[in-house]
């Protein structure tokens, strides 16, 4: 049974011009109206947009888009009562360069087209650890094959988790493909002069730090000719 608060975040959300929620039968397999025109079309504008894919409660996307007003941000996930939250921020504080999209992560390229997309990031995806090959996994071969489509040519993929296994086999991948990996840490707050955009928190990193789990990252280029295989 749905509970009475999640009804209403629902219904609150259908009233936000600012999230796009499409029926599954209009993507599945066919391209949203808005491929390859959400800066032109949506945002107005010819800034780089940027994505948060699994944004769950939006802070990511939230915070980004506070400290870079001149980028476009779309965050993404299936859960509409987490998003409610980020999208009540960005109505509340009227930023006007955020957007949110509720729908499956393996519907994204319906929703974006070629060089469309400057950089993406992931923050604390489920790590996918049963299969070694797991499909599911945000950073395995089938989703990089995806971003391969609409990552522009020297765009970036953000990696933040707490999971050693996902970011060593996420590390593995990229080094058995080539990639350029730009920067990597085993313990992103031990870093010296700390990045403010890496020290933008999820509610769960929040709950990791105070656990004392040490925060991995990992930005890398999709720098390849060909299908990303696995390691």
């Amino acid at each position: 049974m749905v509970g009475k608060r999640k009804l209403k975040k629902w219904a609150e959300l259908e009233t936000y011009e600012h999230v796009i929620q499409p029926p599954f039968e209009e993507v599945y397999k066919k391209d949203f109206y808005l491929k390859g025109k959400w800066a032109s079309t949506y945002f107005k504008n010819d800034h780089p947009v940027i994505i948060e894919l699994g944004c769950g409660k939006g802070e990511y996307t939230i915070g980004l888009a506070r400290r870079f007003r001149n980028k476009n941000f779309i965050g993404i996930d299936i859960k509409g009562a987490r998003m409610w939250k980020g999208a009540k921020i960005a109505k509340e504080e009227e930023l006007n360069n955020v957007a949110f999209i509720r729908t499956r992560i393996e519907l994204i390229n319906s929703f974006f087209g070629r060089n469309e997309v400057d950089e993406i990031w992931l923050t604390f995806p489920d790590p996918q650890i049963k299969k070694k090959r797991n499909k599911k996994r945000l950073t395995g071969s089938r989703f990089l094959n995806s971003y391969k489509q609409f990552l522009r040519s020297g765009g970036s993929i953000h990696l933040k988790t707490d999971n050693t296994i996902l970011y060593n086999a996420t590390l593995d991948l990229i080094k058995a493909n080539n990639l350029s990996i730009l920067q990597s840490s085993e313990d992103l707050y031990a870093e010296p002069d700390l990045d403010s955009v890496l020290a933008i928190q999820t509610f769960y990193e929040k709950q990791y730090r105070e656990q004392e789990c040490p925060i991995k990252y990992i930005r890398f280029h999709l720098d390849r000719d060909g299908p990303i295989k696995e390691s």
